[in-house]
């Protein structure tokens, strides 16, 4: 079947089109790139690197930009989403949906209102077999957001590898965070992973931070 994938450049929308892309055909990456940082629906940090990461992939991408405004961006998504089935032909869409009802509940509506099957490979899956699945399928990928009390600026730009998915289990412990930041916690990007054909390398980069809020700004990349 060909999909089109709903692809934020994080860790989840990567692993959700990793594991659909095992039986189906991948034919486009769907982005919605977000004015508002607060955004309801959309992952926003390092958003317009994903041309960089669609370059890798080999897999043309449509970008639709949106203000963000609550239930008003779905219609920037319907409108994007419509573009996948006219331009690619796609017959469904996957999305990195873990759980929650808010996200996969709007998208469905969309998929159904225009004949569309929508695949949530991810949905209902624990937050510790999801970090434990980046490191078996090797999905290198940073952290770009964090948004929770006690994290600091030092795990901005941090690689989310076995000792750092050690350490968001214990912070799960003791200040009750999701550990794959479904709660918004934290936020990420894959620098490298499977189907990619070129790494990405990070060239120069900002940290914006204060009180256990912060992005990391890329601000020059390049494929390795």
């Amino acid at each position: 079947m060909k999909l089109g994938v709903l692809f934020s450049g994080g860790k989840d929308s990567y692993l959700a089109m990793h594991i659909a892309s095992e039986t189906h055909e991948l034919s486009c990456l769907l982005t919605i790139n977000s004015s508002n940082p607060d955004s309801w629906m959309f992952h926003t940090p390092a958003i317009e690197w994903t041309k960089l990461q669609s370059q890798s992939l080999k897999i043309p991408q449509i970008i639709q930009n949106t203000k963000g405004v609550q239930e008003m961006e779905l219609d920037d998504l319907f409108e994007l989403i419509e573009k996948g089935k006219n331009q690619y032909s796609i017959e469904g869409v996957v999305t990195g949906a873990l759980a929650s009802t808010y996200q996969s509940t709007r998208i469905q509506k969309i998929c159904n209102d225009l004949n569309l099957w929508c695949f949530n490979p991810l949905w209902q899956m624990s937050q510790e077999t999801l970090l434990e699945e980046l490191i078996e399928n090797n999905i290198e990928s940073i952290i770009t957001g964090v948004a929770a009390e006690p994290f600091d600026d030092e795990w901005l730009g941090r690689e989310i590898n076995l000792e750092c998915i050690s350490d968001l289990i214990k912070l799960k412990e003791s200040h009750r965070i999701n550990p794959a930041g479904e709660g918004g916690e934290i936020e990420s990007f894959v620098i490298n992973a499977p189907l990619f054909n070129s790494r990405l390398e990070i060239i120069q980069s900002k940290i914006h931070y204060s009180n256990y809020s912060g992005r990391l700004e890329i601000v020059e990349a390049s494929l390795k």
